[in-house]
């Protein structure tokens, strides 16, 4: 190799992206459970060494915001390709489902986020995430199953109480109630009551 060739960067190999993959899915199912998951819990349900899981992300902060980020965008994902399948009345309640689902997560770690995002000032993702909340708003205008002019940020604002929700306590249940109520509010013509 010359001086002016750059050495070719890494193969990150399979075993180690296999690795990274349980991390994750272990700590998004110890977070939802419990805010306060130990991180050597964690690498014992992914199956790997606490020096594995340091690896890949060498503070709970980091672990933290990749599950952020990577939850976030797909939800994000989801809006436009929940439009695309289903009416929209019925995309919005699969995604508001979707965000309730999120919601048990971010219950345990919200103190984590808000402080690496400054109190969300600093969210790359805010934008974009109210763009997909846009996009399931205009598919409702246009179909007339919902209010026209609805502010997605005043929607944002309403299903922030889902990561205020205790998940052991009922949550469930809870967060399918203020769901409910949510949507009613944005239809233009409300749900009539039961019976």
């Amino acid at each position: 190799m010359t001086d002016t060739e750059a050495p070719r960067p890494r193969k990150t190999r399979k075993d180690a992206l296999g690795n990274r993959d349980r991390i994750l899915t272990a700590a998004r199912e110890a977070l939802a459970e419990s805010g306060g998951a130990s991180l050597t819990a964690i690498a014992k349900a992914a199956g790997v060494g606490i020096g594995t899981l340091y690896r890949h992300f060498p503070t709970r902060e980091a672990l933290v915001m990749e599950l952020y980020d990577h939850d976030i965008q797909e939800l994000i994902d989801l809006a436009p390709a929940l439009v695309a399948s289903y009416p929209p009345l019925e995309a919005l309640r699969r995604w508001f489902n979707e965000v309730a689902r999120y919601g048990r997560l971010k219950y345990g770690v919200a103190e984590v986020v808000h402080a690496a995002t400054n109190g969300g000032l600093d969210d790359e993702h805010y934008e974009p995430f109210l763009a997909a909340i846009a996009v399931l708003l205009a598919a409702g205008a246009a179909d007339g199953s919902l209010k026209p002019g609805l502010d997605p940020e005043d929607v944002l604002l309403q299903l922030s109480v889902l990561w205020r929700i205790d998940p052991t306590r009922d949550g469930g249940t809870r967060s399918a109630r203020i769901l409910t109520l949510i949507t009613d509010g944005l239809r233009s013509t409300p749900t009539p009551p039961p019976g």
